[in-house]
């Protein structure tokens, strides 16, 4: 158990380095703007500590996604699939169809 348990926490520690890295934020700009100690995203990522649940809450609508989007390391831009999502849902019905079809055109040209 406690080889998953270090993978576990390595691969949460990467994947919110790579969220913030996405975001281009620094580890202390980030801490900050949750109102922590401003080595605190470091020391998460740095593997020396996790964050309390509410805390991790915290983090996932920093960065304005679920939990669920945050473990989906199948899913490498959850933060951009989000704010795409919160975009399609304000359109219409045509809107979407119009949107479905340039994402497939665009899908299919590379």
């Amino acid at each position: 158990m406690k080889n998953h348990t270090h993978t576990y926490r390595k691969e949460f520690c990467s994947r919110l380095t790579k969220l913030r890295m996405d975001r281009d934020v620094s580890a202390r700009d980030m801490s900050l703007s949750l109102g922590l100690s401003e080595s605190y995203i470091n020391k998460i990522e740095n593997e020396k500590t996790l964050p309390s649940m509410s805390t991790f809450f915290d983090i996932c609508d920093y960065f304005h996604i679920s939990p669920q989007e945050f473990f989906n390391i199948n899913e490498p831009f959850p933060v951009e699939i989000a704010l795409a999502l919160k975009e399609m849902n304000h359109m219409n019905k045509d809107q979407l169809k119009r949107m479905i079809a340039f994402m497939k055109d665009i899908n299919h040209r590379t």
